[in-house]
Order: structure tokens, then sequence, then C-alpha cells
């Protein structure tokens, strides 16, 4: 059965068609959270709350490209996840009133969607603006117009920080080698 099938017996209630569309989208939901920087162990809620969201608004759906749209609500759900990290950091960092550690376990969790370490932590480091084109053109295979609509920017923005993103990736790469290795 098509993709387009699915979505529209989803849309008229079909359980099992929602069901088969999370089945079929969970594992590139999870993936872009994950590049986003949502830790592994929060990944699962976060893709959970990209299925609920999709489940309750999958009725306004009416694009021709259905995984442009999901990595629209992929996106806000992290957006909201960093939200509520931070507003729960701020919170701890009140009651406990002295420095925090540096949060060594997320590094010591192994990656499940990437290989490589020093890559992913890499991407991570940059900002936002830089990282989400990176993760969707290299990792997602999205072409730059479908970037430019799943983030709400122009495609020349897209392109201008797809370059500058290799730049900060080649030169963060480069200083953590020489650091590794010295």
């Amino acid at each position: 059965m098509t993709e387009h099938k699915l979505i529209e017996r989803a849309q008229q209630g079909d359980k099992e068609a929602y069901i088969e569309l999370i089945r079929y989208h969970q594992q590139t939901v999870e993936k872009f959270a994950y590049q986003c920087g949502v830790h592994t162990s929060d990944v699962a809620d976060v893709a959970q709350e990209v299925f609920v969201k999709l489940y309750r608004f999958l009725h306004q759906f009416k694009q021709d490209r259905f995984t442009t749209w999901l990595y629209k609500i992929t996106l806000n759900a992290t957006r909201d996840y960093y939200r509520k990290e931070k507003r729960e950091q701020v919170k701890e960092d009140r009651l406990n009133a002295q420095p925090q550690a540096s949060n060594v376990s997320a590094e010591k969790h192994v990656l499940n969607f990437e290989e490589d370490r020093l890559l992913h932590k890499a991407i991570q480091a940059l900002d936002e603006n830089y990282r989400y084109p990176l993760v969707l053109f290299y990792f997602h295979e999205l072409k730059y117009e479908e970037i430019a609509e799943v983030l709400g920017i122009s495609l020349s923005t897209v392109k201008v920080r797809i370059l500058r993103a290799k730049e900060k990736l080649k030169v963060a790469l480069t200083r953590e080698g020489s650091v590794e290795n010295g």
C-alpha cells in the first residue's frame, strides 16, 4: 500500500493505517531528534510526542510531501524538549547552588544512529541554525528546497548555512583531531 493511501486511511480514523505510518517513519523521527541533540535516553519520549502530535493534527495534512511535514513536527518537538530541559536545568542549578558537573553520562551512551562519536559531538556543538540544515541535508538527504520548507527559511539562507556549517565542522574536527592526537 502506498504512503498516500495509508495517510488517507489514517485521516479517516483507521488505527491500523496510523500504526503502519508510525512503523514506517519511527526510525527517521528518532534519528532526526537524536541528531538535533536529544539525549539518547530521551529520544523515545520525543518520538512519542511527535507521533501524538501527528495523530492530533493528521486531519490538517494536505501537502504532497508527508516526510517534510513530519520533519517540521519533529523539529518543533525537539525545540520543545530543549526549552523544557533548560527550565529543568535552571531549577536544578538553583536547588544545588553549586556548579554542575558536566554531563559525562550522555557521552558514555553508545551512539545508536551514528558510528563516529567525534563527528556527532562536533555536529552537536554547532549552533542550531547550522546544525539543522546540515543534518537534514547529509543524514536525511533532503534537497535544499525541502530544507527551506522544513525550517521556514529562504533557499539562499539554506545554502549559506550549510556552507558555513561545513566550514565550522571542518575547523572543529581539525581542532578535535589535534587534541586527540596530542
